[in-house]
């Protein structure tokens, strides 16, 4: 099966947004992709609290989002809007990841768990949690023949949330992205890689990349790995773009029988903390 990731540079405002990734996802489906999906934040990217909040919308309000469900239909392509920053129902602010079929219908959410707050060696600081609320629940979805396992950015580096998807019956694992540029040149490939091998599944990480309208610098890089840890596409720049890759969707299987950590793999006792 031939998917498609889209890395793109989403500008501060939602309509410039949807300008930016429609033409990228078109280039995708008009060669042959019949899964796409998008980075994170593709709706938007805004790291401005005081700006973004009043911009966001419902779900089903968000023109980004409607947008996409119409290219959907249109290319007859399954896209996975790798998150869209909306409002929860409940007023709070949502990063979420959202399946959508080739009848434009949403077939699956899924809200990022693992929030990214910390303060990096090169001065910059992220506090995800002082703007969005944190999902409470890991998702499978079928998107066709790809059985999914819905992820976001941060959450990469939790393995446990990737062991619970392939033990689920998650083939794929989506981790749309907006890494940071140090982070990215140090960790995005080898983390990628540890995530296929440990799972025996694929990897498909659509990125954000270069330097936004907001001042951000994200690391691009977008990559495709194979079951067996084999990188099978990518893209060596930040510059907006599409990557193409061909699935051999009966790889999960074979390197999960090589390789059965998931069966073989034994609960165990708590160590000591050490003092």
């Amino acid at each position: 099966m031939k998917i498609g990731l889209i890395q793109t540079r989403t500008p501060a405002t939602h309509e410039a947004a949807l300008a930016h990734v429609l033409p990228l996802v078109r280039e995708a489906a008009g060669q042959g992709a019949g899964f796409i999906a998008t980075p994170e934040g593709t709706n938007v990217l805004q790291k401005d609290r005081a700006i973004l909040l009043p911009m966001l919308k419902s779900l089903e309000d968000d023109v980004v989002v409607a947008g996409l469900r119409a290219a959907a239909m249109d290319f007859g392509v399954w896209i996975l809007i790798g998150s869209a920053l909306v409002r929860r129902e409940d007023g709070k602010a949502a990063n979420r990841s959202v399946l959508v079929s080739p009848q434009g219908a949403i077939s699956a959410t899924y809200d990022k768990l693992h929030m990214f707050d910390v303060d990096l060696p090169t001065g910059e600081s992220s506090r995800e949690s002082a703007t969005y609320e944190p999902g409470d629940r890991a998702v499978t979805a079928q998107a066709g023949e790809l059985k999914l396992g819905m992820t976001v950015c941060y959450d990469l580096r939790f393995p446990a949330l990737y062991r619970a998807l392939a033990l689920a019956g998650a083939e794929v694992m989506t981790i749309p992205s907006a890494f940071t540029r140090p982070t990215g040149a140090a960790h995005w490939e080898v983390l990628m890689r540890a995530r296929a091998i440990e799972t025996g599944a694929f990897v498909l990480a659509p990125a954000q990349g270069g330097r936004h309208e907001d001042g951000r610098g994200t690391y691009g890089h977008s990559i495709a790995v194979a079951p067996w840890g084999e990188v099978i596409g990518h893209l060596d720049h930040d510059e907006p773009g599409v990557l193409l890759a061909e699935l051999d969707l009966a790889a999960a299987a074979k390197a999960r029988a090589a390789i059965p950590a998931l069966a073989n793999a034994r609960t165990f006792a708590a160590p000591e903390r050490l003092a």
